[in-house]
Protein backbone atom coordinates (compact mmCIF):
# COMPACT_ATOMS: atom_id res chain seq x y z
CA UNK A 1 0.00 0.00 0.00
CA UNK A 2 1.17 3.55 -0.62
CA UNK A 3 1.05 5.73 2.43
CA UNK A 4 1.15 9.59 2.75
CA UNK A 5 1.97 10.50 6.37
CA UNK A 6 1.43 13.96 7.20
CA UNK A 7 3.43 15.31 9.98
CA UNK A 8 3.62 18.12 12.48
CA UNK A 9 6.32 17.82 13.77
CA UNK A 10 9.28 15.43 13.16
CA UNK A 11 12.60 15.05 14.60
CA UNK A 12 14.56 17.10 15.64
CA UNK A 13 11.58 18.66 16.83
CA UNK A 14 11.37 17.92 20.74
CA UNK A 15 7.50 15.79 20.76
CA UNK A 16 5.36 13.38 21.57
CA UNK A 17 4.09 13.01 17.79
CA UNK A 18 7.76 13.04 16.82
CA UNK A 19 8.37 9.69 18.70
CA UNK A 20 4.92 8.51 17.81
CA UNK A 21 5.83 9.50 14.11
CA UNK A 22 9.02 7.31 13.78
CA UNK A 23 7.83 4.47 15.38
CA UNK A 24 4.55 4.14 12.93
CA UNK A 25 6.85 4.73 10.00
CA UNK A 26 9.55 1.93 11.16
CA UNK A 27 6.36 -0.63 11.80
CA UNK A 28 5.15 0.64 8.23
CA UNK A 29 8.27 -0.36 6.67
CA UNK A 30 8.78 -3.63 8.09
CA UNK A 31 4.90 -4.37 7.14
CA UNK A 32 6.45 -3.80 3.57
CA UNK A 33 4.25 -0.58 2.81
CA UNK A 34 5.59 2.04 0.56
CA UNK A 35 5.65 5.29 2.75
CA UNK A 36 6.45 8.93 1.66
CA UNK A 37 6.39 11.44 4.95
CA UNK A 38 5.69 15.15 4.16
CA UNK A 39 6.63 16.95 7.51
CA UNK A 40 6.67 20.77 8.56
CA UNK A 41 9.55 22.05 10.66
CA UNK A 42 10.58 25.70 12.08
CA UNK A 43 13.95 26.61 10.23
CA UNK A 44 14.56 29.85 12.43
CA UNK A 45 16.38 30.72 16.02
CA UNK A 46 13.05 31.12 17.67
CA UNK A 47 11.03 27.99 16.74
CA UNK A 48 14.55 25.85 17.00
CA UNK A 49 14.91 27.59 20.49
CA UNK A 50 11.11 26.51 21.37
CA UNK A 51 10.72 22.82 20.14
CA UNK A 52 14.41 22.05 18.17
CA UNK A 53 13.96 22.07 14.66
CA UNK A 54 15.79 22.39 11.36
CA UNK A 55 14.29 19.66 8.30
CA UNK A 56 13.48 15.75 8.96
CA UNK A 57 15.79 13.44 8.73
CA UNK A 58 16.52 10.14 6.35
CA UNK A 59 14.42 7.61 7.75
CA UNK A 60 15.55 4.41 6.41
CA UNK A 61 12.79 2.57 3.66
CA UNK A 62 10.89 6.17 3.84
CA UNK A 63 10.60 9.22 1.19
CA UNK A 64 11.28 11.64 3.84
CA UNK A 65 9.97 15.24 2.83
CA UNK A 66 10.93 18.28 4.81
CA UNK A 67 8.16 21.73 4.42
CA UNK A 68 9.46 24.64 6.31
CA UNK A 69 6.63 26.69 8.25
CA UNK A 70 7.20 29.78 6.42
CA UNK A 71 3.48 30.98 7.28
CA UNK A 72 4.29 30.56 10.82
CA UNK A 73 7.60 31.73 11.08
CA UNK A 74 5.94 35.28 9.88
CA UNK A 75 4.26 35.54 13.53
CA UNK A 76 8.20 36.27 14.35
CA UNK A 77 8.57 38.83 12.29
CA UNK A 78 7.36 42.51 11.40
CA UNK A 79 4.00 40.19 10.42
CA UNK A 80 3.55 39.69 13.84
CA UNK A 81 0.78 36.78 12.79
CA UNK A 82 1.36 33.56 11.59
CA UNK A 83 -0.35 33.01 7.75
CA UNK A 84 -1.30 29.38 8.38
CA UNK A 85 -2.73 29.17 5.33
CA UNK A 86 0.15 29.69 3.68
CA UNK A 87 1.63 26.62 4.95
CA UNK A 88 -1.93 24.23 4.51
CA UNK A 89 -1.01 25.74 0.85
CA UNK A 90 2.08 24.75 0.63
CA UNK A 91 1.33 20.75 2.12
CA UNK A 92 -1.65 20.46 -0.41
CA UNK A 93 0.60 20.96 -3.23
CA UNK A 94 3.31 18.61 -1.69
CA UNK A 95 0.61 16.07 -1.37
CA UNK A 96 -0.74 16.35 -4.83
CA UNK A 97 2.93 16.74 -6.65
CA UNK A 98 3.56 13.39 -4.98
CA UNK A 99 0.36 11.85 -5.91
CA UNK A 100 1.09 12.53 -9.49
CA UNK A 101 4.24 11.12 -9.23
CA UNK A 102 2.85 8.26 -7.91
CA UNK A 103 -0.42 8.04 -6.67
CA UNK A 104 -0.92 7.14 -2.79
CA UNK A 105 -3.49 4.27 -1.35
CA UNK A 106 -4.27 6.58 1.62
CA UNK A 107 -3.44 10.19 2.86
CA UNK A 108 -2.89 9.75 7.03
CA UNK A 109 -2.78 13.14 8.99
CA UNK A 110 -0.87 13.70 12.28
CA UNK A 111 -2.75 16.32 14.30
CA UNK A 112 -5.83 17.87 13.28
CA UNK A 113 -4.62 21.10 11.79
CA UNK A 114 -3.47 22.38 9.85
CA UNK A 115 -2.02 19.08 8.89
CA UNK A 116 -5.28 17.02 8.78
CA UNK A 117 -7.12 20.05 7.87
CA UNK A 118 -4.04 20.54 4.50
CA UNK A 119 -4.57 16.32 4.05
CA UNK A 120 -8.19 16.39 4.02
CA UNK A 121 -8.56 18.83 1.26
CA UNK A 122 -6.09 17.30 -0.62
CA UNK A 123 -8.00 13.87 -0.12
CA UNK A 124 -11.22 15.86 -1.36
CA UNK A 125 -9.25 17.03 -4.85
CA UNK A 126 -7.81 13.53 -5.01
CA UNK A 127 -10.35 11.49 -4.25
CA UNK A 128 -8.23 9.35 -1.55
CA UNK A 129 -9.41 8.37 1.93
CA UNK A 130 -7.82 10.35 4.94
CA UNK A 131 -6.95 9.13 8.10
CA UNK A 132 -6.40 11.61 10.90
CA UNK A 133 -4.60 10.92 14.51
CA UNK A 134 -5.93 13.59 17.25
CA UNK A 135 -2.51 13.29 19.50
CA UNK A 136 -2.87 16.43 21.76
CA UNK A 137 -2.96 19.65 21.85
CA UNK A 138 -5.59 19.34 18.50
CA UNK A 139 -8.08 17.82 20.67
CA UNK A 140 -7.51 20.12 23.75
CA UNK A 141 -7.47 23.45 22.44
CA UNK A 142 -7.35 23.82 19.29
CA UNK A 143 -10.80 25.19 18.11
CA UNK A 144 -11.51 26.87 21.28
CA UNK A 145 -9.14 29.91 20.06
CA UNK A 146 -11.04 31.10 17.06
CA UNK A 147 -14.23 30.31 14.77
CA UNK A 148 -11.53 29.65 11.97
CA UNK A 149 -10.16 26.76 13.92
CA UNK A 150 -13.26 25.54 15.43
CA UNK A 151 -14.61 25.15 11.94
CA UNK A 152 -11.79 24.05 10.90
CA UNK A 153 -11.39 21.05 13.26
CA UNK A 154 -15.24 20.25 13.20
CA UNK A 155 -15.02 19.67 9.84
CA UNK A 156 -11.96 16.92 9.98
CA UNK A 157 -13.38 15.39 12.65
CA UNK A 158 -16.57 14.88 10.87
CA UNK A 159 -15.39 14.10 7.57
CA UNK A 160 -11.96 12.32 7.41
CA UNK A 161 -12.78 8.68 6.38
CA UNK A 162 -11.18 7.44 10.18
CA UNK A 163 -9.94 9.46 13.08
CA UNK A 164 -7.62 7.81 15.67
CA UNK A 165 -7.54 8.89 19.28
CA UNK A 166 -5.32 7.69 22.42
CA UNK A 167 -8.44 6.15 24.49
CA UNK A 168 -11.76 7.04 26.51
CA UNK A 169 -10.87 9.69 28.02
CA UNK A 170 -9.09 12.37 25.18
CA UNK A 171 -12.33 11.35 23.27
CA UNK A 172 -14.77 12.19 25.17
CA UNK A 173 -13.36 15.60 25.84
CA UNK A 174 -13.12 16.34 22.14
CA UNK A 175 -16.86 14.54 22.41
CA UNK A 176 -17.58 17.24 24.89
CA UNK A 177 -15.83 20.32 23.13
CA UNK A 178 -16.03 20.12 19.56
CA UNK A 179 -19.83 17.73 19.38
CA UNK A 180 -17.93 15.27 17.63
CA UNK A 181 -20.28 11.98 18.14
CA UNK A 182 -18.58 9.42 20.31
CA UNK A 183 -18.67 6.40 17.48
CA UNK A 184 -16.67 8.82 14.80
CA UNK A 185 -13.56 8.01 16.88
CA UNK A 186 -11.66 4.44 16.39
CA UNK A 187 -9.25 3.82 19.77
CA UNK A 188 -5.59 3.08 18.91
CA UNK A 189 -3.48 3.60 22.20
CA UNK A 190 -0.25 5.16 22.58
CA UNK A 191 2.94 2.61 22.03
CA UNK A 192 6.42 2.35 22.66
CA UNK A 193 9.45 0.24 21.87
CA UNK A 194 10.12 -2.19 24.87
CA UNK A 195 13.12 -3.31 22.87
CA UNK A 196 14.73 -0.19 23.31
CA UNK A 197 13.42 0.86 26.55
CA UNK A 198 14.51 -1.41 29.14
CA UNK A 199 14.80 -1.19 33.31
CA UNK A 200 18.11 -0.03 34.65
CA UNK A 201 20.17 -1.29 37.51
CA UNK A 202 20.57 1.27 39.95
CA UNK A 203 21.07 -1.03 42.77
CA UNK A 204 21.13 -0.14 45.95
CA UNK A 205 21.83 3.17 45.06
CA UNK A 206 20.61 5.68 48.43
CA UNK A 207 19.75 8.70 46.37
CA UNK A 208 16.67 7.95 44.90
CA UNK A 209 16.51 10.43 41.61
CA UNK A 210 13.51 11.42 39.82
CA UNK A 211 12.84 12.67 36.17
CA UNK A 212 10.87 15.11 34.13
CA UNK A 213 11.09 14.25 30.79
CA UNK A 214 9.80 15.83 27.72
CA UNK A 215 8.44 19.22 26.77
CA UNK A 216 9.29 22.09 29.25
CA UNK A 217 5.93 23.41 28.95
CA UNK A 218 3.46 24.97 32.14
CA UNK A 219 0.87 22.80 30.37
CA UNK A 220 2.64 19.84 31.42
CA UNK A 221 3.08 20.77 34.82
CA UNK A 222 6.50 21.86 34.72
CA UNK A 223 6.51 24.58 37.33
CA UNK A 224 4.16 22.56 39.20
CA UNK A 225 7.25 19.83 39.43
CA UNK A 226 9.57 22.44 40.86
CA UNK A 227 7.02 23.65 43.46
CA UNK A 228 6.54 20.40 44.62
CA UNK A 229 9.99 19.33 44.73
CA UNK A 230 10.82 22.40 47.19
CA UNK A 231 8.50 20.74 49.63
CA UNK A 232 9.91 17.09 49.34
CA UNK A 233 12.57 16.02 52.32
CA UNK A 234 14.88 13.30 52.19
CA UNK A 235 18.10 12.04 50.13
CA UNK A 236 17.02 13.02 46.28
CA UNK A 237 18.18 14.71 43.33
CA UNK A 238 15.90 15.67 40.24
CA UNK A 239 16.35 15.98 36.34
CA UNK A 240 14.73 17.98 33.91
CA UNK A 241 14.96 16.92 30.77
CA UNK A 242 13.81 18.63 27.59
CA UNK A 243 13.17 22.27 25.88
CA UNK A 244 9.95 23.60 25.47
CA UNK A 245 8.40 27.18 26.00
CA UNK A 246 8.91 27.62 29.24
CA UNK A 247 12.62 26.75 29.38
CA UNK A 248 13.45 29.83 31.13
CA UNK A 249 10.81 30.53 33.68
CA UNK A 250 11.40 27.17 34.97
CA UNK A 251 15.25 27.72 35.62
CA UNK A 252 14.64 30.91 36.84
CA UNK A 253 11.93 29.04 39.72
CA UNK A 254 14.55 26.87 40.35
CA UNK A 255 16.57 29.74 41.28
CA UNK A 256 13.74 31.45 43.23
CA UNK A 257 13.34 28.15 45.26
CA UNK A 258 16.89 27.82 46.08
CA UNK A 259 17.07 24.23 44.34
CA UNK A 260 19.84 24.66 42.25
CA UNK A 261 21.65 21.80 44.05
CA UNK A 262 18.68 19.67 43.69
CA UNK A 263 17.77 20.09 40.71
CA UNK A 264 19.40 19.70 37.40
CA UNK A 265 18.51 20.80 33.92
CA UNK A 266 19.94 18.68 30.86
CA UNK A 267 18.71 20.51 27.44
CA UNK A 268 18.08 18.75 24.30
CA UNK A 269 18.40 15.43 24.59
CA UNK A 270 18.77 12.65 21.39
CA UNK A 271 16.44 10.12 20.57
CA UNK A 272 19.26 7.61 20.89
CA UNK A 273 19.92 8.46 24.20
CA UNK A 274 16.49 8.92 25.83
CA UNK A 275 16.05 5.22 27.37
CA UNK A 276 19.31 5.55 29.41
CA UNK A 277 18.43 9.01 31.16
CA UNK A 278 15.52 6.79 31.84
CA UNK A 279 17.34 4.28 33.06
CA UNK A 280 19.22 6.56 35.40
CA UNK A 281 16.44 7.30 37.77
CA UNK A 282 13.78 5.61 40.11
CA UNK A 283 10.90 7.77 39.77
CA UNK A 284 8.65 9.45 36.75
CA UNK A 285 7.55 12.52 37.54
CA UNK A 286 4.39 13.97 34.71
CA UNK A 287 2.52 16.25 36.52
CA UNK A 288 0.47 17.25 33.13
CA UNK A 289 -2.88 18.77 32.70
CA UNK A 290 -4.37 16.96 29.63
CA UNK A 291 -2.57 14.40 27.34
CA UNK A 292 -3.59 12.81 24.04
CA UNK A 293 -1.66 9.70 25.24
CA UNK A 294 1.43 10.10 26.98
CA UNK A 295 4.81 8.98 24.97
CA UNK A 296 6.79 10.14 28.38
CA UNK A 297 4.98 7.58 30.54
CA UNK A 298 5.16 4.87 28.20
CA UNK A 299 8.47 5.01 28.44
CA UNK A 300 8.82 5.23 32.18
CA UNK A 301 6.72 2.42 32.39
CA UNK A 302 8.71 0.36 30.03
CA UNK A 303 12.21 1.35 31.70
CA UNK A 304 10.44 0.15 34.91
CA UNK A 305 10.08 3.76 37.06
CA UNK A 306 7.35 4.43 39.42
CA UNK A 307 5.02 7.35 38.32
CA UNK A 308 3.63 9.93 39.77
CA UNK A 309 1.19 12.12 37.79
CA UNK A 310 -2.61 13.47 37.34
CA UNK A 311 -5.85 12.57 36.94
CA UNK A 312 -6.17 14.01 33.75
CA UNK A 313 -7.59 13.58 29.71
CA UNK A 314 -5.24 10.84 28.37
CA UNK A 315 -3.10 9.79 31.91
CA UNK A 316 -6.19 8.40 33.25
CA UNK A 317 -6.62 5.72 30.06
CA UNK A 318 -3.04 3.95 30.99
CA UNK A 319 -2.65 4.68 34.88
CA UNK A 320 -4.69 3.93 37.97
CA UNK A 321 -4.24 5.20 41.30
CA UNK A 322 -2.21 2.79 43.58
CA UNK A 323 -1.95 0.15 40.77
CA UNK A 324 0.86 1.56 38.62
CA UNK A 325 1.48 4.48 39.65
CA UNK A 326 0.28 7.35 41.67
CA UNK A 327 -2.69 10.16 40.69
CA UNK A 328 -3.34 13.23 41.69
CA UNK A 329 -5.15 16.21 40.80
CA UNK A 330 -3.36 18.46 38.09
CA UNK A 331 -1.75 21.96 39.97
CA UNK A 332 -2.24 20.18 43.34
CA UNK A 333 1.17 21.32 44.58
CA UNK A 334 0.75 19.91 48.10
CA UNK A 335 -0.52 16.37 46.58
CA UNK A 336 2.20 16.06 43.95
CA UNK A 337 4.90 16.69 46.95
CA UNK A 338 2.77 14.05 49.27
CA UNK A 339 3.05 11.70 46.65
CA UNK A 340 6.75 11.76 45.26
CA UNK A 341 8.00 11.93 49.17
CA UNK A 342 5.79 9.06 49.54
CA UNK A 343 7.84 7.10 46.74
CA UNK A 344 11.32 8.45 48.18
CA UNK A 345 10.56 7.17 52.04
CA UNK A 346 9.50 3.88 50.40
CA UNK A 347 11.45 1.68 47.99
CA UNK A 348 9.56 -1.00 48.47
CA UNK A 349 6.37 0.74 47.18
CA UNK A 350 8.24 2.41 44.18
CA UNK A 351 9.28 -1.38 43.30
CA UNK A 352 5.54 -2.48 43.43
CA UNK A 353 4.13 0.42 40.96
CA UNK A 354 7.02 0.34 38.92
CA UNK A 355 6.98 -3.85 38.43
CA UNK A 356 3.39 -3.64 37.81
CA UNK A 357 3.76 -0.63 35.35
CA UNK A 358 5.95 -2.66 33.27
CA UNK A 359 4.11 -5.78 32.93
CA UNK A 360 0.81 -3.49 31.65
CA UNK A 361 3.26 -2.15 29.25
CA UNK A 362 4.75 -5.06 27.77
CA UNK A 363 1.82 -7.10 27.37
CA UNK A 364 -0.68 -3.62 26.18
CA UNK A 365 1.32 -1.00 24.66
CA UNK A 366 3.83 -2.84 22.17
CA UNK A 367 4.34 -0.80 18.80
CA UNK A 368 4.32 -4.44 16.62
CA UNK A 369 0.45 -4.44 18.34
CA UNK A 370 -0.25 -0.96 17.79
CA UNK A 371 1.07 -0.62 14.61
CA UNK A 372 -0.67 -3.51 12.97
CA UNK A 373 -4.08 -1.77 14.49
CA UNK A 374 -3.10 1.27 12.33
CA UNK A 375 -2.75 -0.69 9.31
CA UNK A 376 -5.33 -2.54 9.74
CA UNK A 377 -7.31 0.85 9.58
CA UNK A 378 -5.78 1.74 6.07
CA UNK A 379 -6.97 -1.86 4.81
CA UNK A 380 -10.87 -0.82 5.85
CA UNK A 381 -10.82 2.83 4.57
CA UNK A 382 -11.95 3.26 1.16
CA UNK A 383 -13.42 6.12 -0.98
CA UNK A 384 -12.93 9.92 -0.89
CA UNK A 385 -13.58 12.14 1.88
CA UNK A 386 -17.49 13.52 1.97
CA UNK A 387 -17.94 16.69 0.46
CA UNK A 388 -16.94 19.49 2.48
CA UNK A 389 -16.66 22.95 2.04
CA UNK A 390 -12.88 23.40 1.88
CA UNK A 391 -13.57 27.44 2.88
CA UNK A 392 -12.73 28.81 6.27
CA UNK A 393 -14.21 32.17 8.07
CA UNK A 394 -10.99 34.36 8.73
CA UNK A 395 -10.05 35.52 12.35
CA UNK A 396 -6.83 37.55 12.06
CA UNK A 397 -7.03 37.95 16.09
CA UNK A 398 -6.62 34.25 17.47
CA UNK A 399 -4.19 34.00 20.01
CA UNK A 400 -2.27 31.32 17.83
CA UNK A 401 -1.33 33.52 15.42
CA UNK A 402 0.94 35.23 17.86
CA UNK A 403 2.24 32.20 19.12
CA UNK A 404 1.86 29.10 16.58
CA UNK A 405 4.07 26.85 18.42
CA UNK A 406 1.81 26.12 21.28
CA UNK A 407 -0.45 25.33 18.55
Amino acid sequence: MRVCFVSRRFFPAISGMSIYAINLLRQLVAQGHDVTMISQYRGDAFGRGVYGGGPPPAVDGVKVIGLEQLGEQEAHSDAGRANFERDIDTMIEAIEREHRADPFDVLHAQYGYPTGWATLIAGQRLGLPVVVSIQGGDGHWVGSCCDTHREAMVRVLDHANAVLIGGESFAREVHERLGTPMDRFTYVPGAVDTTRFTPGTLGDARTVRILYHGRVDRRKGVLDFIAACDRLTGDWRATISGIGPDFEPAKALVTEKDLSDRIVFTGYAEYADVPQIYREHHVFASPTYAEGFSNTILEAMASGLAIVSCHAVGVSDCLRDGENGLLVEPGDIVAQAKALQRLIDDRGERQRLADSALAECRETYSWDVVGRMIAGVYGEVHGSPATFDPDLPHDPDCRFRREPHLL
